[in-house]
């Protein structure tokens, strides 16, 4: 029988006439390994499972437009605006910034309540972090990959302007 200590006292786990130091840790990155095991394994078996079982009858027809019953015009691959790229991935970017930004909070919190840290070390990395991403935002500013191209009614304008 087996009996977990609380994390207060020291981490064992205790068998009948054994004690092994660090057990619970342990098994802490197990089941993360777990996890990840079957997080990777799960999607990579269903695509080995779909390529094994699935017909090979390649055709010409299938690369062609499809544009619901009607004939198809132009060609499949046509050039989109990399401004539409960028634009998203400054948007993931500081998505994931606001996603990192409501856990600190919360460990900022119990920081800011702990006699033992003091505000500079509570709300320093943070600064840290926010800090880096606004020099990624002010580069991002000045190369213009936040700008919009001008159309040529706006380009006109400016032209006229001086």
């Amino acid at each position: 029988m087996a009996r977990l200590r609380p994390k207060n006292e020291q981490s064992t786990l205790i068998c009948v006439g054994y004690e092994s130091p660090n057990v619970t840790e342990m098994n802490d990155w197990i089941a993360i390994g777990m996890l990840a095991l079957v997080g990777l394994s799960i999607p990579l078996g269903m695509m080995v499972v779909s390529y094994l079982i699935r017909p090979s009858v390649p055709e010409t027809s299938k690369r062609a437009t499809y544009e619901s019953g009607e004939i198809p015009t132009g060609g499949t691959r046509i050039r989109f605006n990399i401004q539409y790229y960028m634009v998203a991935l400054l948007f993931v970017v500081f998505d994931i910034e606001t996603v990192l930004l409501f856990p600190w909070a919360v460990v900022y919190q119990d920081a800011l309540a702990s006699p033992e840290y003091g505000l500079l070390e509570a709300l320093g990395p943070m600064l840290l972090f926010v800090a880096i991403l606004m020099i990624g935002l002010a580069w991002a500013w000045r190369t213009g990959a936040v700008q919009w191209a001008q159309t040529r009614t706006q380009a006109a304008s400016d032209t006229d302007r001086q």
